[in-house]
């Protein structure tokens, strides 16, 4: 028997609404269930995490997760939750979206296992791309009404008076193609459950409808609410923009400052959302953390959960080793363990000075280096004197006068930091 997968999403805050009898049905019986990923980016961000965490959760309680990537109702844009009609992609991006997309799933789902509910990837490009419009209006059109379409949240607030956009007749179409994708997968792999976002509430319960008119069948919605943060700036962004899935587009560094940053309140949702942990475990992070808020223990977890999830084990260390240094506790091998993104990155703000790289080479002296080369310090004399008092250090090790300052100090090749006391830091950029 599986288990009770709803039960799980209830518990953790991750169940918004569902159709009539779903709970039981899936209790009953191991089924097959779907979530749709829109291919605007060649990555998912943190945003689409919810959702990957869902079918992963679907999968660990015994049923068959399909990951559906919209090839097709990618070239329309979903005008659920949008107050305007966005940019249509061409098919060669679209390919590479899907591609990365792709990719990325398969580190969070089981695409390979022999077991029943092996993860199954589907684009529905595939199913759609030798449809014609005369066929899918006389085959799919006729079962839904306009009346029931104009009905939905999504059409509504696009059409209602308070709008300047309206809607074109492509984006009014998406939501008939998504209940189309449900009854595709549903006469061809018995795909009974559909998962969302609850803003995709009407587009999944089109589909419910259109497999009950045209198939006879019944079919199931789950919705879990939309993630928000208490501030109310927008969940997954920063200043930057998107908290990416890639670790191209977001270093594992930002990542994991991204929720280490999060506030109590925050953590104690994302806690139960981002990790699997249990719910024991959970409590008692919760219970640790109303004692010593200081500690920040819920948010240190999350940190490190959703990073070695979405990363690697190895990602994380250099994370946290470079949050050691963001805050002053680290060596000067912590800092050569760096590459020159994540320093870039640690020290972002911090004033640079940029030397040609064969002044390096020939070594140079302390005095040199922070009074003339940088201006770190304002004279030779105020250079000294920081040297006599054994405040400056060369990469987290403290240097005297006599110290010289050659390529074998460069940190990834190209950087020397420099630091007066515990928190005046200077980064040195070395030039070809």
């Amino acid at each position: 028997m599986p288990k009770n997968f709803i039960e799980e999403l209830r518990w953790r805050g991750m169940l918004h609404d569902m159709t009539p009898e779903t709970e039981s049905f899936l209790l009953e019986h191991p089924s097959a269930g779907y979530i749709g990923f829109d291919p605007t980016a060649d990555s998912l961000h943190i945003g689409s995490l919810v959702q990957i965490i869902i079918l992963m959760h679907f999968q660990r309680s015994g049923h068959q997760p399909f990951a559906l990537v919209g090839g097709a109702t990618g070239m329309i844009g979903d005008p659920s939750g949008k107050s305007s009609e966005r940019n249509l992609l061409d098919a060669e991006q679209l390919q590479v979206n899907i591609a990365g997309i792709q990719k990325q799933l398969e580190r969070f789902l089981d695409f390979t296992t022999d077991a029943p509910n092996k993860a199954m990837l589907v684009n529905n490009y595939d199913w759609m791309k030798n449809y014609s419009l005369i066929d899918f209006s006389r085959d799919i059109g006729k079962h839904i009404t306009v009346n029931y379409m104009m009905a939905k949240d999504s059409v509504k607030k696009r059409l209602g008076s308070e709008s300047q956009v309206g809607m074109s007749f492509t984006e009014f179409t998406y939501q008939l193609l998504q209940g189309y994708d449900f009854l595709h997968l549903y006469q061809n792999h018995q795909c009974k459950v559909q998962m969302g976002g609850s803003d995709q509430w009407g587009n999944i319960t089109t589909g419910t409808e259109l497999i009950r008119r045209k198939a006879s069948g019944k079919a199931y919605a789950v919705t879990c609410p939309l993630i928000t943060k208490a501030d109310g700036t927008k969940f997954g962004k920063t200043e930057g923009g998107n908290v990416w899935l890639d670790a191209e587009k977001t270093s594992p560094f930002k990542f994991y400052q991204y929720w280490l940053n999060a506030s109590d309140e925050d953590a104690q949702k994302y806690i139960r959302i981002f990790t699997f942990l249990d719910q024991k475990t959970i409590q008692d992070l919760e219970a640790a953390h109303q004692e010593a808020p200081h500690l920040r223990q819920l948010q240190k977890t999350i940190a490190e959960e959703v990073t070695r999830m979405v990363h690697s084990d190895e990602d994380l260390e250099i994370a946290q080793k470079a949050t050691q240094i963001l805050f002053g506790k680290s060596t000067t091998e912590d800092l050569k363990a760096l590459e020159a993104r994540t320093l870039l990155e640690i020290f972002e703000g911090v004033p640079q000075a940029r030397i040609p790289r064969d002044l390096i080479q020939q070594g140079m002296d302390m005095i040199q280096v922070l009074a003339g080369a940088t201006q770190f310090l304002k004279s030779n004399g105020e250079a000294r004197r920081a040297l006599k008092e054994n405040s400056i250090s060369v990469n987290k090790e403290k240097v005297s006068e006599e110290f010289q300052l050659t390529s074998a100090h460069l940190l990834a090749d190209q950087f020397i930091l420099l630091q007066r006391g515990k928190k005046n830091y200077y980064l040195v950029v070395v030039e070809d």
